[in-house]
């Protein structure tokens, strides 16, 4: 996802978002600790990203609502 598309997204759906995020996130890297076969070695770091973008984006509105 792109930081556009996730600030477009409202507090709810970020949240849901990110709850589904990191269950991916956990049961790719229970995969790898398991020794099973990776079939998309780059997927781990791009859920990671998302889940890092989706944080910031949180922060962000935080921010913004504590200042008005």
């Amino acid at each position: 996802m792109k930081a556009k598309e996730i600030r477009k997204l409202k507090l709810e759906d970020l949240n849901s978002q990110l709850r589904e995020l990191k269950l991916e996130l956990m049961k790719e890297l229970s995969n790898v600790k398991m020794g099973r076969p990776i079939k998309n070695p780059g997927k781990i770091k791009e859920i990671k990203r998302n889940i890092a973008k989706i944080l910031t984006i949180k922060r962000e509105l935080k921010a913004r609502e504590g200042k008005k």
